[in-house]
């Protein structure tokens, strides 16, 4: 299989990755609580739509409508024996849009967490994670992704499982936690931490690095994390845009396009080579991330400082790296 991804970067310094999933098809029509994943069945055009606005926008790299697409997902709506079909499908429709955009773009296959604790703190093995992930990335691979994209991952131990099941595929693949916690993950893993954990894995992503958390500005206090490690495997931005906030009965992120365009050049100055949107980020938002980085000279990485004067204050005092005290949450989120 050609890698593409790897040829791009090669000869690139930086591509950019697509927006937000769940926003785009909520806005679309999925309501609250079904399964993204079934639209690949039921709705391929809107599927396709989502693909397409993607690459009109600018985006090198999108990611199929499969990050909840795992059999212990789809298990909540009784849909755990199609995990391999919907994945394969969600590919399909993806390979299909790539293919008529005129220039080489990457399909990249979304796996997202089981959404189960690993043992010993609970029920899902080693063995049982490998087998869940190994399932779904043979669909994605039967569909013509070109490589596989793990995202919003907290736990080393199921990062860990990914790996060991992507290999069993034979596929490149790239790999985010969500470090929504302080800096850390919800299970506590810091900047620093994943980079040890990524460079001893026997089969290593591509590239890795951090999407969705509490906003652009802690993102980008994760990838200068990132970079101080020394590390010179290709790292990934994919930020929210702005902060989620409740209004009229549903949730809105409040980054405008201006910021977002901030963002994507801020990340690439603080050394991320592939830089894209997470929740909330919308076409609008790609579009001028897009012209900002084609037009705006790179610059020296940033100051702390000079992040939350740009686009706002982080969340938190700590970065993950130091002493911090700071509760976990146990929630979860799900993609876009």
């Amino acid at each position: 299989m050609t890698n593409t991804l790897a040829q791009m970067l090669d000869t690139r310094d930086w591509l950019m990755a697509d927006g937000a999933t769940g926003t785009n098809l909520f806005n679309m029509g999925l309501s609250s609580g079904d399964a993204p994943e079934m639209w690949n069945v039921d709705h391929p055009d809107r599927i396709a739509t989502l693909y397409r606005n993607a690459v009109e926008a600018g985006s090198d790299i999108f990611l199929t409508n499969s990050f909840g697409g795992n059999a212990a997902r789809l298990k909540l709506h009784g849909a755990e024996k199609r995990a391999r079909e919907l994945s394969r499908i969600s590919a399909e429709i993806g390979r299909e849009v790539a293919d008529a955009a005129g220039r080489m773009v990457v399909v990249a296959g979304s796996v997202g967490p089981t959404g189960e604790i690993m043992a010993p703190m609970g029920n899902l093995t080693h063995e049982l994670a490998v087998e869940i992930f190994h399932e779904q990335a043979e669909g994605l691979k039967e569909g013509g992704a070109d490589v596989l994209w793990l995202e919003t991952i907290s736990a080393p131990e199921e990062y860990k499982a990914a790996a060991e099941a992507f290999a069993l595929v034979d596929m490149p693949w790239c790999g985010t936690m969500s470090f929504d916690t302080a800096g850390r993950t919800m299970m506590g893993v810091t900047s620093s931490d994943m980079v040890t954990m990524v460079e001893k894995l026997p089969n290593p992503p591509l590239a890795y690095g951090a999407n969705c958390g509490v906003g652009a500005s802690d993102l980008l206090r994760t990838v200068l994390g990132f970079v101080a490690q020394g590390s010179e495997r290709p790292i990934i931005a994919k930020g929210n845009a702005g902060i989620p906030k409740y209004h009229d009965g549903h949730i809105h992120y409040d980054g405008t396009p201006a910021l977002m365009a901030e963002y994507a050049v801020l990340a690439r100055d603080c050394g991320a080579r592939i830089i894209g949107g997470c929740c909330g980020t919308m076409p609008e938002h790609l579009k001028a991330m897009r012209e900002a980085l084609e037009n705006t000279p790179k610059g020296p990485s940033p100051t702390l400082d000079q992040i939350t004067t740009r686009i706002g204050p982080f969340s938190s005092a700590a970065d993950g790296t130091g002493e911090d005290t700071t509760p976990k949450r146990r929630t979860r989120r799900r993609r876009g």
